[in-house]
């Protein structure tokens, strides 16, 4: 979807996931908080339908009782980026891959898992 509004993807998102789906920025990113068993769709439709093709990073940050993984992702040909968080319970660390969606996130994955042990 080349130059897609960001107001409008939001509020389709917002329209399609309901409560499963926090929005959030700051002055460098737009940030979607789904719900951990969401994250799959969520990454596959904005691939598919808004053209966020490439997954720059996947980072963790451990909060004690709860790890965040924070997706970073960008639109080549619109020039767009935005941020993935989702959090897990350490008690329940296993989050569902996005490597078939986004196959960058292979490597990243496994780092998250040897320095995290998030599965």
């Amino acid at each position: 979807m080349g130059g897609f509004d960001l107001d409008t993807m939001l509020q389709e998102l917002q329209e399609q996931m309901g409560e499963k789906l926090k929005v959030d920025a700051d002055d460098f990113f737009t940030f979607l908080k789904p719900e951990p068993n969401e994250l799959p769709q969520l990454m596959q439709t904005l691939r598919a339908r808004y053209g966020f093709n490439h997954l720059a990073n996947l980072c963790s940050v451990d909060y004690g009782e709860e790890f965040e993984l924070v997706y970073h992702l960008y639109s080549i040909p619109d020039n767009r980026k935005i941020a993935v968080k989702t959090r897990v319970r350490r008690s329940l660390a296993e989050l569902p891959s996005i490597m078939q969606i986004y196959p960058t996130a292979d490597w990243q994955e496994r780092e998250v898992y040897d320095l995290m042990g998030i599965k």
